[in-house]
């Protein structure tokens, strides 16, 4: 068995076990959003998304974006050119400045506060503003927690332990959802009645920044293993620090696109019909693109930097091609599949998760618009996590700044004719939102094919098309769903609606996988390869 062939075997199986830890985590998220939706209902929960928005940008960014990407890439490279010694100096000093730095911004957003939200949320009353505020101001010391655990997350994720970081954003929604109830429960005495009123919302606040402490502390165990030794270095002039800078404001910059049209959409979604309830339809239907997004979107893009980092000191050889386009053909396996589902059965998994205690249905068909949308931009969101960060590791890295600037334009454009020229509704945020993730990804693609000479395109389209084939016979199965076993869906009681979609998913889902794989579809043979042997360990 060749190098390359090796290397992209063991990337489809790392991606196999970063996604069973996401996992974890995007299901206890959802448990999370489902409590906040039905104990206080759409116009609350979206206050506190509104109030949140900021610190978990700065999460997405650092956690799956700029800082994690520029560390990792420069981390990688210190390991295989100067050995482990220098690496970890590197992270402690990085560890430092980190530490530093994003407490002052955790200090300043504090303080700052009352001038973001309403900066980010003019729609919306002067009772929202000074609630989100309040909130904002419990939250913001999470982005001084979230900018060291991504250099923890890093430097596991440059010793090949991915499980570990994957699954340490669940104890951040575990910490979440316990610690929010238990202090909801203490701070709002019709929390313990029934009455629930919106203070409980700062126990939930709260319980953030226990999610953080936790998701931080069940890392580093596993970091002392691998060979780090904990301590502060503030030698901050040293070329290692210099080079993660360097890559890190452009990257951070290009990583914001996706991030600063979500703030976008939350200034423009102030504005329409919707008020704070639009913010919380829009973060519902966002919260069921980001599953699938991070069980496959991530993860293979976690476990594809790292290498990529590595085969890039080498220069831009095939087996570099090689584990580039064989990322974005897992992404495209793994994620075609759930567009398509999440499109055709919207309303369905959206009843399921959230229509409960005060999301009604009215708010089910309010998120389904969205979702849609969003379905559509999770292949190209899915596939820049992946392509994006490679232009780092061949030091192209202002490409997807100036892409990402772009596509911010694109989006305010979008956005200011939709909601004030032709007073569409939130929907149209969100088809903004996935055109601008469309656009990004075939001006990404277009140019890295450029830089390395090739792509192994036409791999990539003989896949598409069998995927597509696969996916024809999927969508079939679920629109004969529609019309026969879901047809009486508001007639049904939640058990039988719960077994119903359960089996319509798990039989697209089965189809779908049959057809890739009698097609010889690469990916497919892998991942029955990795499930037959967890069987096998199991028996």
């Amino acid at each position: 068995m060749s190098e390359e062939k090796k290397d992209t075997g063991a990337q489809a199986r790392s991606t196999g076990i970063v996604s069973i830890a996401i996992l974890c985590s995007r299901v206890l998220g959802l448990v999370r959003d489902q409590l906040l939706n039905g104990l206080f209902g759409s116009a609350f929960t979206g206050i506190f998304t509104a109030a949140f928005r900021t610190p978990n940008m700065l999460r997405d960014l650092f956690a799956e974006g700029a800082l994690s990407t520029a560390f990792v890439t420069t981390f990688s490279k210190k390991i295989k050119n100067e050995g482990d010694e220098a690496a970890w100096v590197l992270g402690r000093k990085m560890l430092s400045l980190s530490i530093c730095f994003m407490s002052m911004v955790a200090v300043a957003g504090v303080v700052l506060a009352p001038y973001l939200f309403r900066l980010l949320t003019p729609g919306l009353s002067e009772e929202a503003k000074v609630l989100g505020t309040w909130l904002a101001q419990i939250m913001y010391p999470f982005i001084a927690i979230v900018s060291v655990t991504a250099l923890v997350m890093g430097m596991l994720n440059s010793k090949k332990v991915f499980f570990i970081p994957a699954v340490a954003s669940a104890f951040f929604n575990l910490g979440c959802i316990v610690g929010g109830v238990v202090l909801a429960w203490v701070i709002d005495p019709g929390f313990r009645t029934g009455n629930i009123t919106e203070k409980g919302l700062t126990g939930f606040a709260i319980g953030t920044l226990i999610g953080g402490v936790l998701q931080l502390a069940i890392q580093l165990p596993s970091l002392k293993k691998v060979g780090f030794r904990f301590g502060l270095d503030f030698g901050w002039k040293d070329k290692g620090v210099s080079d993660v800078l360097h890559l890190m404001w452009p990257s951070m910059l290009a990583a914001s696109g996706t991030q600063i049209t979500v703030l976008l959409n939350s200034i423009f979604a102030s504005y329409t019909p919707g008020k704070e309830s639009s913010l919380a339809w829009l973060a519902n239907a966002q919260r069921l693109q980001q599953l699938p997004l991070g069980l496959f979107g991530v993860a293979v893009a976690t476990v594809t930097l790292p290498m990529l980092s590595r085969l890039a000191t080498e220069g831009i050889t095939p087996a570099f091609r090689g584990a580039l386009a064989k990322g974005l053909r897992l992404v495209l396996f793994l994620t075609l599949p759930c567009a398509v589902g999440l499109s055709l059965l919207g309303e369905p998994i959206i009843s399921i998760l959230f229509e409960h205690g005060k999301f009604t249905a009215y708010d089910v068909k309010m998120t389904a618009g969205p979702l849609q949308a969003y379905a559509f931009g999770l292949v190209f969101y899915s596939a820049i996590k992946v392509l994006q960060p490679a232009f780092y590791t061949i030091d192209k890295r202002f490409v997807p700044m100036l892409i990402s600037i772009g596509i911010i334009v694109l989006n305010v454009v979008l956005n200011y004719t939709t909601v004030f020229v032709l007073k569409w509704d939130h929907t149209a945020l969100s088809w903004a939102t996935a055109l601008g993730l469309a656009v990004n990804f075939s001006t990404l693609y277009l140019c890295m094919r450029k830089f390395a000479h090739g792509l192994e395109t036409r791999s990539l389209v003989q896949a598409l098309l069998k995927l597509g084939t696969g996916i024809l016979f999927m969508g079939a199965v679920c629109i004969g769903a529609q019309n026969t076993v879901l047809a009486n869906w508001a007639e049904m009681n939640f058990l039988t609606q719960f077994i119903t979609l359960s089996l319509t998913i798990a039989v697209a889902a089965g189809v779908y996988f049959l057809v890739t794989q009698k097609l010889r579809v690469e990916e497919a043979g892998e991942f029955l390869g990795i499930l037959t042997k967890r069987f096998r360990r199991k028996a």
